[in-house]
């Protein structure tokens, strides 16, 4: 996720997102989430997106035994954190200044004990590409990294590098403004997308996608 400043708010719908930690249940396992608002804004709360992608994967109708996985824009982890705990090991990314808090929340849900494993892993979209294996995952996962368009480019240009024509990636997002369906419709120039999953409370959609055949460089 990209890093957006503190600015306070009072409206009480926001007021979970100014609490210190979130809490969830995933997997059978009970998962607190640090949040960090006023110093990493977006980046370090945990949005209705990822819980919805949360949701997703439990359902199950996405077969992610023995997948090789990686979560881009992970904020606080817990899409990442969740992947982990139903695949033998979980890569969750995000841009540098993420990841402190990023690992403090894997370190703490994923201990030594757990039944998953994840690697923390800095990933600046379009940049350092060759540190990890051109379509080399299975599953590649993102919940609500669909909002600045400065970003559409090197997001989609990271897609296609991480991306086989065999790989499912799955994004999560709330259609709040155009440029959501315009990056959606510049997908579709690389990829096949579809809908898959509504949550009508949360306004939230789920859509999978598959690498077409290879296409000029960004």
């Amino acid at each position: 996720m990209a890093l957006v400043p503190y600015v306070e708010n009072s409206l009480p719908v926001l007021s979970k997102l100014h609490s210190s930690s979130a809490h969830f249940r995933f997997v059978d396992r009970d998962l607190r989430l640090a949040q960090d608002w006023r110093r990493l804004g977006v980046a370090a709360v945990v949005w209705d997106a990822a819980v919805v992608m949360c949701m997703y994967l439990e359902l199950g109708k996405v077969d992610v035994k023995e997948k090789e996985v990686i979560e881009l824009g992970a904020g606080t982890g817990l899409v990442g954190i969740v992947a982990a705990l139903m695949v033998p090991e979980a890569t969750i990314t995000d841009r540098k200044p993420a990841l402190e808090l990023l690992s403090a929340n894997v370190r703490a849900n994923l201990p030594a004990d757990s039944p998953g494993s994840a690697a923390v892993s800095e990933l600046s979209w379009g940049e350092g590409l060759e540190r990890y294996p051109a379509g080399g995952f299975d599953l590649v996962l993102g919940a609500d990294i669909i909002y600045l368009e400065d970003t559409f480019v090197p997001l989609l240009r990271t897609l296609e590098h991480l991306c086989s024509g065999s790989t499912l990636l799955l994004l999560a997002c709330k259609i709040r403004y155009q440029r959501t369906r315009d990056f959606l419709a510049l997908l579709g120039q690389r990829f096949q997308v579809q809908e898959v999953h509504y949550d009508r409370e949360r306004d939230i959609r789920v859509f999978q996608a598959w690498k077409l055949s290879p296409a000029k460089d960004l």
